[in-house]
């Protein structure tokens, strides 16, 4: 567990890229659903989402970093898996999740893949798990028993909760293979998740054509905050591609220069818990008491899994080659 220490002027400057990215990724979730709602279907809002995505991120880097492209024949089986199930897959269940579940919920059930990667160091890899990690586990599993209120014969949408489940998985391969990369210290994230963008977005498109797309669709208009008039879809999108993904991807990746992975993806948490009270404020969408705390439940749950060594981003000695690609030793190591 990381040890308690004086908040330092750099880790507050991670801490802020946390939640600035956080917020900026709850805000994109009532974004997403105004889209949805729209009519514009949830494969079809994950096309544009990352292709976008890869277009901008690519262009960053090209100006920044141009020689972190280039990419080996030996990287191609892990950026396939990377971007097909750890992006692709991900954007969709998720887009599919909160089209029929509250927001809230939705980011709450897939935010159960640290979880999920825990049992995998424990099962897969052998590694030993405290006894804390599996009351968590215990804690986290009545948790989502009382949000969807399973006594009463599971209140949520079954395809949704399917979806959120689908996100959280391809969510933990996602750290799953990211770690695996960072730690044989070839590639930085930032090129890593541009060409995961990438191999997701020719994926997709593969799947429904660019020729087929319904664009007429981008021009219909939707309520985001009743009362207040209709948005343009293809405004909408437009911030779910640059303030919804591409910026608080940046920040995340950039706030593992100030903080240990532990704190930076703990910090994250947040991000179910204000995206709930979006969606309750702008889209209505309220819960019962009981099931408010069961949210609670699986989010205390979630930091003592992380917390207790079951976290899914990697440790403090792979982090000089997250953030630079290469030999620069981060400042929060120093700590440990």
């Amino acid at each position: 567990m990381e040890r308690l220490r004086t908040i330092t002027p750099s880790r507050r400057r991670g801490l802020l890229l946390v939640g600035t990215a956080s917020t900026l990724f709850a805000i994109n979730g009532t974004v997403s659903k105004a889209v949805l709602v729209a009519g514009v279907p949830a494969l079809r809002l994950t096309e544009l989402r990352v292709a976008g995505t890869f277009l901008l991120l690519t262009m960053v880097i090209a100006i920044i970093r141009p020689r972190s492209l280039r990419i080996t024949r030996a990287e191609l089986p892990m950026l396939i898996i990377y971007g097909v199930v750890g992006i692709a897959l991900v954007q969709t269940f998720y887009f599919v999740a909160i089209r029929r579940l509250p927001v809230g919920v939705a980011l709450l059930i897939e935010y159960t893949a640290p979880i999920l990667v825990a049992l995998w160091a424990h099962f897969g890899q052998h590694r030993r798990l405290p006894p804390r990690f599996w009351w968590a586990l215990a804690a986290a599993m009545i948790g989502l028993s009382m949000v969807a209120q399973v006594w009463r014969g599971a209140t949520l949408n079954a395809i949704g909760v399917l979806a959120a489940f689908g996100a959280a998985v391809s969510l933990a391969l996602y750290f799953i293979v990211g770690e695996r990369t960072i730690r044989a210290g070839t590639r930085d994230l930032y090129s890593f998740t541009a060409w995961g963008f990438a191999v997701a977005t020719i994926a997709v498109s593969i799947l429904q054509p660019w020729w087929t797309y319904p664009w007429a669709l981008l021009g219909r208009r939707s309520t985001l905050i009743e009362g207040l008039p209709a948005i343009p879809v293809w405004l909408l999108v437009l911030w779910v591609v640059v303030l919804g993904t591409l910026v608080p991807y940046l920040l995340t990746l950039a706030s593992l220069g100030h903080l240990t992975a532990t704190a930076s993806s703990v910090a994250s948490m947040f991000e179910p818990v204000l995206a709930g009270a979006l969606a309750w404020i702008v889209l209505s969408e309220s819960l019962l008491p009981i099931q408010v705390l069961g949210a609670a439940v699986v989010l205390g749950a979630i930091v003592v899994a992380e917390l207790t060594g079951g976290h899914p981003m990697p440790t403090e000695a792979t982090l000089p080659e997250v953030v630079g690609g290469g030999s620069q030793e981060v400042e929060d190591q120093q700590d440990r």
